[in-house]
């Protein structure tokens, strides 16, 4: 399989070719929520986080400490921050829509100009 773009190599298996089409329509700014059977492998800590971030909206951000709020542990932001850089699954869980205190780019695994760009394809400055 490969993500060439358009015309590239096809995937023969169907939820491959699906993630593949999905993706492709992500970068064209013509989706907004992946829709795949995935089920990401972590610990339950960890996957309560994956599943947070899931939750932010399309063009919109969170911080590190909001999303250890909203999971009922305040003071877990760090742990957040570790699940998150622990996401197998970056773009389709949008690990980028997550901040660091004050709005800051901190910590993606593809690099703070990758996470610059997605969230710029996703305000539309893309």
């Amino acid at each position: 399989m490969h993500f060439g773009g358009p015309g590239g190599a096809h995937s023969d298996d169907p939820l491959l070719a699906d993630a593949e089409d999905q993706l492709h329509a992500y970068f064209a700014g013509a989706l907004r929520r992946f829709e795949l059977p995935l089920s990401p492998q972590g610990t339950a800590f960890q996957r309560s986080v994956w599943s947070a971030v899931e939750t932010i909206p399309y063009g919109s951000t969170t911080t590190y400490s909001a999303l250890a709020a909203t999971l009922g542990r305040p003071s877990a932001c760090r742990a957040v921050g570790a699940a998150n850089g622990r996401n197998p699954l970056p773009i389709v869980v949008p690990c980028h829509r997550v901040l660091g205190a004050g709005g800051g780019l901190t910590g993606y695994g593809g690099g703070l100009e990758r996470k610059r760009a997605l969230l710029d394809l996703e305000s539309g400055a893309g």
